[in-house]
């Protein structure tokens, strides 16, 4: 077996032109990569087939292909670039203060992304208001969330067909108004105009029937 594999490196190295170490670490990433892509594709048909909940799925599908891609670079690095904790360590306290002024909308992005992913303040589906902005959370990624647009000058918060893609960052520095966490209504007034010469108690009497024909809240 030995022999074999040392003979396809041979030839994989006359025809490329490279040694049998570059073609070690060149087939660990193809089978990195190959295992990778298997088990997304595994994890998504079990959760498509056991997950009823939308938001639930699309939560477990974003931290799996997020954490499976945070695994294969790890595991990519350290086929190619070998145990480098040391000089990473010295490499970043040398350039951490760069780093931060020249990625700083970036790291705040990111920083972003976590906070959503852990505290929640909205989820997809929800209608939130953020900024200047209002409209219906479709995505939230590693560095931006995306809004389909409602109001601005369409009446009755229609939307607008417009999507809005929002910088992480957004959430430190502007107040979000949830329209669905804790209760899925908002309040709203509808003005019904009676005369002096109206019958007012036969006005309530229809809008009340109305109410309570139509209202999707029962109280007692």
């Amino acid at each position: 077996m030995s022999g074999t594999w040392s003979d396809l490196q041979e030839a994989v190295g006359e025809t490329l032109g490279i040694g049998p170490v570059v073609f070690d670490k060149l087939v660990l990433s193809l089978g990195l990569i190959l295992v990778a892509v298997v088990l997304r594709g595994l994890i998504d048909y079990l959760t498509n087939r056991r997950v009823t909940d939308i938001s639930r799925r699309y939560v477990i599908l974003k931290t799996v292909h997020y954490a499976l891609g945070f695994v294969v670079l790890a595991i990519g690095l350290r086929v190619w670039v070998g145990d480098v904790t040391g000089r990473l360590a010295t490499y970043l306290g040398l350039l951490s203060a760069g780093i931060a002024l020249a990625l700083k909308d970036t790291l705040t992005n990111l920083a972003g992304w976590v906070f959503l992913s852990t505290c929640k303040p909205f989820s997809v589906g929800d209608r939130i208001e953020i900024g200047p902005h209002t409209g219906d959370v479709i995505d939230i990624r590693l560095f931006q969330f995306s809004i389909v647009e409602v109001g601005n000058w369409v009446d009755a918060d229609q939307s607008t067909g417009r999507i809005i893609h929002i910088p992480n960052g957004w959430v430190f520095v502007h107040p979000q108004s949830n329209y669905n966490l804790g209760f899925n209504f908002i309040w709203n007034e509808l003005t019904v105009t009676v005369t002096f010469e109206s019958d007012w108690e036969k006005a309530k009497g229809v809008l009340l029937d109305i109410a309570e024909r139509h209202s999707a809240v029962q109280t007692e």
